[in-house]
């Protein structure tokens, strides 16, 4: 990966308190970008910009701590609002933020399938939000933390809530399938990548042992590089662009997507 200088570019990443998110956030802070860390809560988020001042010499101006719970889409909405009116101008959105579906069927206050909220619909009310500061200047760009798992997954478009039959993995392979498929809509340049298996929460849905967290961190900072050329919708397995699913490039599938989820968040875009 170039080490060029990320001076002047400013990044939001969601879900980077720990993990994939928070080892991103470090290596573009160490890089001089701008870096907005987004945690579940306002300690979760300030407890990560302290981390990577104390331990990796990242300047306190370069770093904005953001709360915001993705099982409350009137979170999603205020984070925005609030990214939009002190950023108006984004360089970088990493859809990052991610949890595995849990054993029991549960759904948010909104009425979502929490995996399928947390996921995707948070990820792609933001994304629509954002959209004028990631469209101010040409070049901006939203680079979707993906899964391997999304190969083996299906959207339920009459039941995405998967109420009728639920498997904790087919609702996350489901989340994952919707952010990848998500990349392909025109409005905003967008890609996916799988990171690699690594150590993280979300392990145990793939494998006993993983590449550190730091590992999988460099394929998703290397697209938030202005120096990676990129493709929209393109899908990436770690530093290999290669092609995701069949539905993940369906004009239809892209189509049927942004009309359930602007409906299931309640946001024309």
């Amino acid at each position: 990966m170039t080490s060029a200088p990320l001076t002047g570019r400013t990044v939001l990443i969601t879900g980077a308190t720990s993990g994939i998110g928070y080892e991103t956030a470090r290596l573009l802070g160490e890089r001089g970008a701008t870096v907005l860390v987004h945690g579940r809560t306002t300690d979760e988020a300030q407890a990560a910009t302290d981390r990577l001042i104390a331990t990796a010499g990242v300047e306190a101006g370069q770093l904005c701590a953001y709360a915001a719970d993705f099982s409350r889409l009137e979170e999603v909405e205020e984070l925005a609002h609030r990214v939009v009116t002190n950023h108006p101008h984004l360089d970088v959105l990493v859809n990052n933020a991610g949890m595995a579906a849990p054993e029991r069927h549960t759904i948010t206050a909104d009425g979502n399938e929490i995996a399928f909220q947390v996921n995707f619909l948070a990820h792609y009310l933001l994304t629509c939000l954002l959209e004028p500061a990631l469209t101010s200047n040409p070049g901006g760009r939203v680079v979707n933390v993906s899964s391997s798992l999304h190969r083996t997954g299906n959207i339920q478009w009459s039941d995405p809530n998967r109420s009728r039959r639920y498997s904790r993995l087919a609702a996350y392979a489901q989340s994952q399938l919707a952010l990848t498929v998500f990349a392909a809509d025109p409005r905003v340049t967008a890609v996916s990548v799988h990171p690699g298996i690594c150590d993280t929460a979300l392990l145990p849905l793939y494998a006993h042992e993983g590449a550190s967290a730091a590992e999988g961190a460099t394929h998703v900072a290397r697209l938030c590089d202005p120096a990676t050329e990129i493709v929209n919708g393109a899908y990436y397995d770690r530093d290999q662009h290669v092609d995701p699913a069949p539905a993940a490039t369906e004009n239809r599938s892209v189509q049927r997507l942004n009309k359930l989820a602007s409906l299931l968040v309640g946001h024309t875009a």
